[in-house]
């Protein structure tokens, strides 16, 4: 027995916790249901057809968090017969069968490599009214290859590569993702042209370990060369990329990146920790001398660039020296905002298992020593744009107290949050329209513009918000993209500090 009426298409839900690969996959699990026939259920609707929960399994009470909510759907899926629950993302790969066996109302468990399998498993487990497990070791077929519904008009997200051959001591994800899997560049363009020929403005490239691309068929300035070949793009005003790992950072990429006019003077670069000697505990094979310079070098190349980072705060065996010497990193690189994560154990990781784990009160105590001295600095260097004129693409759901202070808010080219004034041009401006306002206040995490905008642009992108439009891409041989309707782009809750 169904819950939808007769004739009437399945509706679904998607709940997404993680990094950005997360969301971007939360994308093509959306995609691939509307391509079977289902339909996004509404956002007061607390009953639909089907939820599935994309799962992280980075953090400590990622376990707790999914097996809650679980809990909390149980009573909600006994009162709404033929309502199925599907779990699937990195804590998925990680338990498999265990969450059926935790949580036996579970319809469907699927892995990180057999996203595109979830329609056939949810109809298999409705006709034979059992749970299904489909768990697979290695990936088969590249994600974007299916069908993948867009959150977004102006903003869309680009897997260049899947995986990680790194063997960071505290990470799970290799183990999760597995080896690193390189798409084509051929592939991957044809899939940012076809974005922004639907007139999405600013594309994020994604990998674990986006400088290592290339790794597959041996050529090792492959991401460079990608980045320069984004540049010729017609219609693409944005280009992003995360993460990058220092040690494999190369020179030809900050050349790529002051060079090509589209790719913006943002760089997230995650340091981890300061001390040499956490570092080659946590087997992270760069120091602090070569992370430093990687940033002189881009700074030399490019001294806008805004770079940001992941620290993590009491891996086992951290000194109060160590320490110390993680406070001295950030003061010298002058972030303009950090990730900070107190350090997580996980089964399965070799730091799980390392002597000297640290007592929780120390570790709170660093991190919360952390966050004033991050804090300090971005504010700091937040309060050097104040009177700069700022370029800010319009977004959706990034200012909390929007429409209490009449703002509307977006991201800078270097990535900073601005939530400016709309003078009056109130009612004109849509997400996905570009602005250019001046900085009249900084704060440690965004600066505001209270003046009324110098310039406001409106863009194909903005065009397709107001008439309540998003693009739906088909896979690697895209064309041009579909239409539908939209939603606000599901925030990732918690983080990877993974890379």
């Amino acid at each position: 027995m169904t819950t939808a009426a007769a004739g009437s298409p399945r509706t679904y839900q998607v709940r997404t916790y993680g990094c950005q690969m997360n969301v971007h996959d939360s994308e093509r699990i959306s995609g691939l249901l509307e391509d079977a026939g289902y339909v996004r259920a509404a956002e007061a609707d607390e009953q639909p057809d089907v939820v599935v929960f994309n799962t992280c399994a980075v953090r400590e009470n990622a376990d707790n968090r999914l097996y809650g909510n679980l809990g909390h759907l149980r009573p909600v899926k006994a009162k709404h017969p033929g309502m199925q629950i599907a779990v699937g993302g990195c804590l998925a790969q990680k338990d498999r069968g265990d969450i059926v066996r935790k949580a036996p109302w579970v319809d469907v468990v699927f892995g990180t490599h057999n996203i595109g399998s979830l329609p056939a498993l949810l109809d298999r487990a409705r006709h034979n009214a059992a749970a299904e497990v489909e768990i697979l070791e290695s990936l088969e077929v590249f994600p974007s290859t299916l069908p993948t519904r867009r959150e977004s008009t102006y903003a869309g997200w680009v897997s260049i590569s899947v995986g990680c051959n790194n063997t960071c001591t505290f990470c799970i994800v290799p183990s999760l993702r597995g080896k690193e899997k390189d798409r084509r560049p051929g592939d991957i363009l044809s899939e940012v042209r076809a974005l922004a020929d639907s007139g999405v403005l600013e594309v994020t490239l994604l990998g674990q370990n986006v400088n290592s691309y290339g790794v597959e068929f041996g050529d090792r300035y492959a991401f460079g060369k990608l980045l320069r070949a984004c540049g010729d793009i017609d219609g693409l005003e944005r280009v992003r990329f995360t993460s990058p790992h220092p040690k494999d950072f190369t020179d030809d990429v900050i050349a790529a990146m002051a060079e090509t006019p589209n790719v913006c003077h943002s760089l997230h670069m995650p340091l981890q920790s300061g001390s040499d000697d956490v570092l080659r505990a946590m087997r992270r094979s760069y120091r602090s001398e070569r992370y430093l310079g990687i940033i002189e070098k881009v700074r030399a190349a490019m001294p806008d660039a805004a770079i940001t980072t992941d620290i993590i705060v009491g891996f086992p065996g951290e000194t109060e020296a160590d320490f110390a010497r993680t406070l001295d990193v950030v003061r010298e690189a002058r972030f303009s905002s950090a990730f900070t994560f107190q350090y997580s154990k996980r089964p399965g990781t070799p730091a799980a298992t390392m002597d000297r784990q640290l007592p929780k009160q120390v570790v709170q105590e660093r991190y919360e020593r952390l966050i004033a001295c991050v804090e300090e600095i971005t504010w700091a260097e937040n309060k050097k744009l104040v009177g700069e004129t700022v370029e800010v693409l319009v977004a959706v759901g990034e200012g909390r107290k929007d429409e209490r202070t009449g703002r509307m808010s977006g991201r800078a080219r270097d990535g900073r949050l601005v939530h400016f004034a709309t003078g009056d041009l109130a009612g004109r401006i849509r997400p996905g329209d570009i602005v250019h306002t001046v900085v009249t206040y900084a704060a440690p995490h965004h600066l505001n513009a209270d003046g009324a905008p110098l310039a406001h642009r409106r863009t194909r992108a903005g065009d397709a918000a107001e008439a309540g439009q998003v693009p739906r891409t088909s896979g690697v041989l895209l064309g041009l993209p579909t239409i539908g309707a939209p939603a606000v782009p599901p925030a990732p809750v918690g983080g990877c500090a993974a890379h």
